[in-house]
């Protein structure tokens, strides 16, 4: 296994690659990144995964300093998955200019639902993947589910874009009780991450509903919320939304997603579940 940190050095190996399978990553990694590791083995000849903690995604008092830089236990790890190349560029290699002048603007659904909460995020993600794109040049890419409004704006840009890559979408890795696996979950206390599972049995509930027939968006939505609140949550958003395209669900649609965010402590967690009525 490669480790590589330069652009030049990326792109000479590209080029004798063959068929490449990437999973861009901020590193820290998690059973949930290897589950897309193991996807993209599945899809390509080589796997490069990057690690980069991407300042352009994290809004102001968000956790970019603490975020943990952990190259070598996830190199380690990489390793024993088979991975052909771990890129770690630094800030620099990335951002030479240090202002990213140019950036790609998803449309309005960047400014709902964790957009709403984390200003600049998704355009923060949009340009750093488009520019990794650009660098790995890969002709699959797999992103989890459990951030399936980051993988919507992804899918989004690379068909309106017309990028030569083909996102394939992986089920959200999940440990006891449910609950979504996450960097995020290490900061949860051990009383908290007893608690934590509750989001992901709300959101089991409201699914369970919908499927028995309820048409009641608005009340199902506002008791998971109300259920939270009472469990010493403090909910962003519960919503229940159209799968393909992240827009409010109407009443007798088929496809469906209900997707959260709430903080447990000073913890936010995501999680969503896809429901199929059709």
């Amino acid at each position: 296994m490669h480790i590589i940190h330069t652009i030049q050095e990326l792109r000479e190996w590209r080029k004798t690659a063959g068929k490449v399978a990437f999973v861009p990553t901020m590193g820290n990694l998690h059973e949930g990144h290897l589950a897309l590791v193991r996807a993209a083995k599945q899809n390509a000849d080589n796997v490069v995964v990057s690690i980069f903690v991407n300042r352009l995604q994290f809004g102001q008092g968000e956790d970019f300093e603490e975020y943990p830089r952990t190259l070598q236990e996830d190199a380690n790890k990489l390793k024993n998955e088979g991975v052909a190349v771990v890129f770690a560029p630094t800030e620099k290699e990335l951002y030479p200019n240090i202002t990213q002048h140019y950036n790609v603007e998803p449309p309005h659904i960047q400014n709902e639902l964790c957009g709403a909460f984390r200003p600049g995020h998704f355009r923060g993600v949009a340009t750093v993947v488009t520019k990794l794109f650009n660098i790995v040049a890969p002709d699959v890419a797999c992103f989890g589910k459990k951030d399936y409004q980051q993988l919507a704006v992804i899918k989004g840009f690379v068909n309106d874009l017309n990028f030569n890559v083909e996102i394939i979408p992986v089920d959200t890795g999940r440990g006891e009780g449910g609950l979504a696996l996450s960097s995020r979950n290490q900061y949860l206390s051990a009383a908290e991450r007893v608690e934590a599972p509750r989001l992901y049995r709300e959101l089991s509930a409201l699914a369970a509903a919908l499927k028995a027939g309820s048409l009641a968006y608005a009340d199902l939505e506002n008791t998971a919320k109300q259920h939270l609140t009472a469990a010493g949550w403090d909910v962003d958003y519960i919503e229940i939304r159209r799968a393909d395209t992240l827009e409010v669900a109407h009443a007798g649609e088929k496809h469906l997603v209900v997707v959260a965010a709430a903080r447990l402590g000073t913890t936010r967690l995501i999680d969503n579940i896809e429901i199929d009525l059709s």
